[in-house]
């Protein structure tokens, strides 16, 4: 949890650095564009006033990137409220256009010619003959004065063309906002669902071992409640091995791996509990490297199906047999287990069952690893191949 935490602090650096690193570019375009225009003409100086001008404009979008990026984004991305977030910012839209209308010169029309200039355009343009008086009068009666009326152009619209551009520029900021932030939250979803499968199979895996482990020491324990009345110096010598194998799974059962020399210390430990059990009828032969690389293996893993091996292969009415072997290629190791079936299957119950153990081997290593099972009419084979790590 602290981890992901950690993470998550991390997750919010990064953003914030690229939202530091864009306005810290757009700051400084204008100084550079001073800059460079002042090398390249030698009639220009450099002149901070233009570039205030600029920062001016710049610092509104960037008060209200703030706004966006603290208050209405996260409406949206994190707590899902579309209808609240569209109605503010339908308010920051109209706010920003009635400060843009704000903040233009307002439309004051060319001030009226003077009366001495009229005359003298009046004694420089005389009437033309042929008009008709009555007709200039008429005109004239119509057309307001001339002392009252403006030389211009009309006055501009509510909302002009740079007010259109900087709505426009403002749809794209929000728009970069918010992908930069769908960005981040899709990587911390993954994150989050990433650490709540690992939960998951770490819970299954235990749940898995937890099975495993008492029915590992309840065959054991009937090994040694058998050897007491047939030979008690072998019972006392039972226990003692049986004190190394819980320890082994007290210190190592719980780990995601163990190394390879452990776990095969284990297998002839268990196998020798077994032969204690059984007559000269029962043929156990274990082949296991004599030297184990530097390798892992999931504890209590292969002795699933030795367990299995034993527990249903071995019939005191005729003779029958436990094959084991283990051979190392480079980083892949390869398990047989074959074994005699008996006439009357062992009915007792508590087994783990090869379903639990292919999960584990799912949870474990996904489809990487192979499982072969052939289930003969008197022998029963099981191959495995999973990687070392």
């Amino acid at each position: 949890m602290q981890r992901y935490l950690f993470w998550m602090k991390i997750q919010s650096r990064q953003e914030n650095v690229i939202y530091l690193a864009l306005w810290g570019m757009l700051f400084a375009a204008p100084v550079l564009s001073l800059y460079i225009r002042t090398v390249n003409n030698s009639f220009l100086t450099f002149n901070w006033t233009e570039i205030f001008i600029a920062w001016k404009l710049f610092a509104v979008y960037l008060l209200i990137f703030l706004i966006h990026n603290f208050l209405l984004a996260p409406l949206l991305i994190y707590r899902r409220k579309r209808v609240l977030y569209a109605a503010m910012m339908a308010a920051v839209f109209s706010l920003f256009v009635a400060y843009q209308c704000s903040q233009r010169p307002k439309f004051m029309g060319r001030r009226p010619i003077p009366m001495e200039r009229r005359i003298d355009k009046e004694h420089e343009m005389p009437r033309r003959d042929h008009e008709p008086h009555m007709i200039g009068e008429r005109e004239d009666h119509k057309r307001p004065p001339r002392e009252f009326r403006w030389q211009g152009q009309r006055p501009p619209v509510f909302i002009g063309q740079h007010d259109i551009v900087a709505v426009v520029i403002l749809v794209l900021m929000f728009g970069m906002n918010i992908g930069i932030k769908l960005f981040f939250k899709n990587r911390t979803d993954q994150k989050k669902l990433a650490a709540l499968q690992k939960k998951n199979l770490e819970q299954q895996l235990e749940y898995l071992k937890y099975q495993i482990n008492p029915h590992f020491f309840m065959n054991t324990l009937n090994n040694i409640h058998a050897l007491v009345d047939i030979d008690p110096e072998k019972a006392k010598d039972t226990i003692l091995e049986l004190s190394k194998m819980m320890r082994f799974i007290l210190y190592e059962g719980d780990k995601s791996g163990v190394p390879l020399a452990r776990e095969f210390d284990f297998i002839r430990h268990y196998v020798a509990l077994m032969q204690l059990r059984y007559t000269n009828k029962v043929e156990i032969l274990v082949d296991l490297p004599s030297e184990a690389p530097d390798k892992t293996v999931p504890p209590l893993m292969l002795i699933s199906f030795i367990e299995n091996a034993f527990k249903h292969g071995i019939s005191y009415q005729h003779a029958s047999f436990v094959h084991i072997k283990v051979a190392i290629d480079g980083d892949m190791l390869h398990f047989t287990c074959s074994n005699s079936k008996a006439e009357i299957p062992n009915q007792e119950k508590g087994g783990v069952g090869l379903a639990n153990v292919k999960q584990r081997l799912h949870l474990l290593y996904d489809s990487n690893f192979e499982l072969r099972i052939q289930d003969k009419q008197n022998t029963y084979i099981v191959e495995l191949t999973i990687p070392l790590t």
